[in-house]
């Protein structure tokens, strides 16, 4: 278009830059970048910030030179478009108490001190997003709640294997190497040699619910199942909301948009009706029996609003009760408060079975799940 002209002119140029210190950045890169930028505000630094790292940025090890290239392009640079930008970012962050935190490489003493300040309110602007209920947040809350989301790493808990390898103190002693060993010296066992049980990670299961009632969280609980897909193995993320939807393959993209788009489209039902006792009875069905959920950790996010038959679900936690090693119901309507008591049919049918109640509801109830994972032995 003829009015985005300069901005995708001057987003070549800086593709341009990156590319001259080393990173691997492609013309389809370009353009993602110019249509995500289509869609943000381009006099916001933190955008541009953003939405280049995600998109120009695959590998670790390139963000230093990312960050050196923004810096020079965008805080240091003679390009006209780039310097306006620079000033309405200035102008905006004035008023609005907001900024953009780069990390530092090379910078002077004035530098850091600048940035010191900037990090600490950015620091306390995440800190009282943790504790803000997904429902209050604007929309440029939540793309900042999803950022930091990324950075979120669930451990499930581990268990003991029948398989065994060597250890140092094991609990059996490992015969067959003493005897390798033994007749390496002639016959003389010089040393004890010990076996122990192996351990793995038990199996992760999200089955989120995206119905009309869960429309304020099923967005961010779909990317916290993303985040969590990316970070541990063994991940498994279903939706339902008049039946279950498998979406694990459709999140497995690199870029976190792409995923969540393409998992949107495959649940058909998305916003509409509930029936959580039929979803979980096709989940126990179809692939509960089948072992994928034996040993592991289920984690059931959705409101209790049922409007099937109060004993098919019944019989259908009772069963994934026994099936799974532990069942947690992440209900957003729980909040904050410890006295919390389920007051929905649904709720009060699947209490008895449900092994750990926890909230949905913002940032920091998902990192208390995050935290309690390694610990359900």
């Amino acid at each position: 278009m003829p009015e985005d002209a300069p901005l995708v002119g001057m987003l070549v140029r800086f593709g341009r830059e990156l590319r001259s210190e080393g990173l691997a950045v492609g013309s389809g890169d370009i353009m993602t970048y110019a249509t995500a930028m289509a869609e943000l505000d381009p006099a916001d630094l933190a955008d541009l910030y953003w939405a280049g790292r995600s998109v120009l940025v695959s590998k670790r090890d390139d963000i230093t030179g990312y960050d050196r290239v923004f810096r020079r392009f965008f805080l240091g640079s003679d390009d006209p478009l780039a310097g306006v930008l620079r000033l309405n970012a200035e102008a905006r962050a004035q008023t609005s108490q907001a900024a953009l935190v780069i990390p530092a490489t090379e910078q002077t003493a004035d530098d850091q001190q600048g940035e010191e300040a900037m990090l600490g309110l950015m620091a306390s602007d995440a800190e009282a997003l943790r504790h803000k209920s997904f429902t209050a947040c604007t929309p440029a809350e939540l793309a900042a709640v999803r950022r930091i989301m990324t950075r979120i790493r669930l451990t499930p808990p581990r268990r003991r294997t029948r398989r065994t390898a060597p250890a140092r103190g094991g609990t059996a002693l490992d015969l067959r190497r003493m005897v390798r060993e033994s007749m390496r010296m002639h016959g003389e066992p010089a040393e004890l040699y010990w076996r122990a049980r192996k351990a793995r990670l038990r199996p992760l299961i999200l089955i989120l619910d995206v119905s009309g009632s869960m429309a304020d969280y099923s967005r961010n609980l779909l990317q916290f199942a993303y985040s969590a897909t990316r970070a541990a193995a063994r991940v498994e993320v279903f939706c339902f909301g008049t039946r279950l939807t498998r979406v694990t393959r459709e999140l497995d993209h690199r870029r976190p948009d792409d995923a969540l788009a393409l998992a949107a489209q495959t649940v058909f039902d998305w916003e509409g009706g509930t029936r959580i006792g039929a979803s979980l009875d096709s989940f126990v069905r179809q692939w509960g029996r089948r072992g994928l959920c034996r040993g592991g950790i289920v984690v059931i996010c959705s409101d209790g609003l049922d409007r099937g038959d109060p004993a098919v679900l019944d019989a259908a936690m009772e069963r994934l009760a026994r099936l799974s090693y532990r069942i947690v119901w992440m209900n957003p309507h729980k909040g904050s408060d410890p006295a919390f008591r389920p007051s929905t049919l649904g709720m009060m049918v699947a209490a008895p079975h449900i092994d750990l109640l926890l909230s949905g509801h913002d940032l920091s109830s998902l990192e208390e799940l995050a935290a309690l994972l390694p610990t359900l032995n």
